[in-house]
């Protein structure tokens, strides 16, 4: 295999021109400390690695997708915008494709950041970012004064603005070293540069910013720095083979990754990349409520939707099982969609899925009726509520958690089996085969259902073991908050000492507090009306039934700080009253039969 070599300007100048991207490539993925990273290697001589271009040739542009590079890019961005090949040369880059655009970044782009601390949606929290190196920063120094990056020694970083140059800091934006591919003029621009400086500055920091400069200019323009090795092969599967093995060390390659670029090149008439990337757009940020998924959840989708072999692998996309898919799409897309409505629908998103994988079982069975649930009629609500309890057991209970892929068979088995029978959600016979083949519990005896009210305020399931407890399933119409029903602000260590309680029983009520079973889902508004009022107080303005809606015990005297201990031993009473009408009582493990279905469930159609 024989490499090329040159110069950093001139592969950035063919950036965008000539050199562009394949479906094949994800996402630009680096932070702006890679960035520098790299920067400060290339300043030191440091090799970067070898690249890998694919030359197209001209009556083979068409064929394929391309895309360009990410120039001003912004963090979290997943898309680069596609690009017609208009006759011009086309270069496909197979490796390299960050460590590329990180150099396009730094000399000719931006990377714009997300500050700490602010919302995503709010314009303000976005800052255009530009490179930048102190000139008086000496690299055979080990000051760190102004970062913590171990290894970087030359005094390069990104900032909104020119950093503010004084006796101690010179600054250059690294991306004028392109203004100049004549070397005198590059020298007379060094000069200028050094001769405007104030008289207290040391020949030490003028030796120290004029090797700076010049070593830049070299390693940008004189240096042949980048090795490269050009395929011009025009087959697929050889260049697909090169790029997973050019690819199998540093950032892995990921499956999602390189099925797309699989289903790019055999679907006829669709654009799979973008066809998948913007339903993921839409999913997470398209919807209802925000979520978090990713393209490895569509495309394992793919696999147990068409009833093809589930287990997630590259081996199972053949060419037979892409044509599948291929043909399933829009049945695929609509079922996953579908589900992810639903399921905000009860109030689960990005914050409180716990598992992508118990979502599939559902979007398997909304395949199989072919029609949502978001009606009123018997049929559709008496679904809704199988498909809550048995998604809110399995969550609750890690169902699908370690290797999933043997539950998830037996999850597709046993509801393509009950399809044929009945269009209802195979709630019980799927709690009944999970519990018998593979020792999964979706419902609640004793021992999970301590795990449950042992839940504490600050988990992530927290609001997934609160929803449990209540009928109501239509969480996702309205922001709910989690309320302390005992307010914590009154079960401080402070407050209960004017109490005449014993330090032990402080102790106790103080670590009870954020307990499942002293905590409520309220109305947004109503939680923040609710505040640090009284419980008592506060009850009386509220609607009859409310105490029998939320599992509160009636007695007032437990409602008081004092006596936390005593309400949530009454409450949880009432919980574990609740949670035995929740899951169907099933035959013991090893038994024959399907078991039985308990009457508090909704009936079968």
């Amino acid at each position: 295999m024989s490499y090329n070599s040159a110069t950093v300007a001139s592969v950035v100048d063919q950036i965008n021109r000539s050199y562009f991207l394949p479906a094949i490539q994800r996402p630009y993925v680096w932070e702006p400390d890679q960035v520098v990273a790299l920067f400060d290697s290339l300043l030191k001589g440091y090799p970067i690695s070898t690249f890998l271009f694919w030359e197209i040739k001209p009556e083979n542009r068409r064929n394929w997708q391309i895309y360009s590079f990410a120039e001003q890019f912004k963090y979290g961005e997943i898309h680069n915008e596609q690009v017609e090949p208009d006759g011009r040369d086309v270069v496909l880059v197979l490796d390299g494709q960050q460590r590329l655009t990180s150099l396009l970044i730094g000399l000719r782009g931006s990377y714009t950041i997300k500050l700490k601390n602010k919302r995503w949606d709010n314009p303000a929290a976005w800052v255009k970012q530009r490179m930048y190196i102190d000139l008086f920063k000496d690299p055979g120094t080990e000051d760190t004064e102004d970062r913590e990056d171990i290894g970087i020694t030359y005094g390069l970083k990104f900032s909104a603005e020119k950093p503010k140059s004084d006796e101690r800091h010179l600054w250059y934006k690294v991306g004028d070293i392109l203004d100049f591919d004549d070397e005198d003029q590059f020298h007379k621009h060094v000069e200028d540069i050094l001769d405007r400086l104030p008289e207290t500055i040391t020949k030490g920091q003028l030796s120290i910013a004029r090797r700076t400069m010049q070593n830049l200019y070299r390693k940008i323009w004189k240096d042949e720095v980048i090795s490269y090795y050009m395929e011009k092969n025009q087959s697929y599967d050889r260049v697909l083979d090169i790029f997973i093995r050019a690819n199998d060390g540093g950032t892995k390659l990921s499956k999602s990754d390189l099925l797309l670029s699989m289903i790019t090149s055999k679907w006829n008439g669709i654009d799979a990349r973008e066809e998948i990337y913007d339903f993921v757009e839409r999913l997470n940020n398209g919807l209802d409520r925000r979520n978090n998924f990713e393209k490895d959840f569509v495309m394992r989708s793919c696999l147990l939707i068409s009833d093809l072999d589930h287990i997630y692998k590259v081996g199972n996309f053949t060419n037979d099982a892409l044509a599948t898919i291929q043909e399933r799409w829009p049945d695929i897309r609509a079922a996953i969609e579908r589900t992810i409505r639903l399921v905000n629908g009860f109030g689960i998103d990005r914050d409180t899925l716990t598992s992508v994988n118990a979502l599939l079982p559902i979007a398997y069975y909304l395949s199989k009726i072919d029609r949502a649930l978001d009606g009123s009629t018997s049929f559709e609500v008496r679904n809704r509520e199988l498909i809550r309890r048995w998604l809110l057991g399995a969550l609750l209970n890690g169902v699908f958690g370690g290797n999933s892929d043997q539950t998830l068979g037996v999850a597709r088995q046993v509801t393509k089996e009950a399809c044929e029978l009945s269009d209802d959600f195979p709630y019980a016979a799927l709690c009944e085969a999970l519990l018998r083949r593979r020792g999964r519990i979706v419902g609640f005896d004793a021992n999970n259902l301590d795990a449950l009210l042992g839940t504490r305020y600050t988990q992530r399931t927290c609001f997934l073991a609160l929803s449990v407890l209540y009928d109501e399933h239509n969480w996702g119409s309205t922001l709910y908050h989690i309320d302390h029903i005992i307010p914590k602000s009154l079960c401080t260590k402070a407050n209960l000492q004017g109490r005449g309680l014993s330090e032990e029983k402080i102790t106790k009520i103080v670590s009870s507090v954020d307990q499942v079973g002293n905590l409520q889902l309220l109305h947004g508004r109503e939680n923040l009306e609710k505040g640090n009022v009284d419980f008592g107080e506060w009850i009386d303005t509220r609607e009859p039934n409310f105490l029998q809606r939320h599992l509160i015990p009636a007695s007032r005297h437990l409602w008081k700080p004092e006596m936390l201990l005593e309400f949530i031993a009454a409450r949880e009473a009432l919980i574990r009253d609740r949670m035995r009408s929740f899951t169907p009582p099933l035959r013991a493990v090893g038994s024959e039969g399907a078991g039985d279905v308990g009457e508090s469930l909704p009936a079968a159609r």
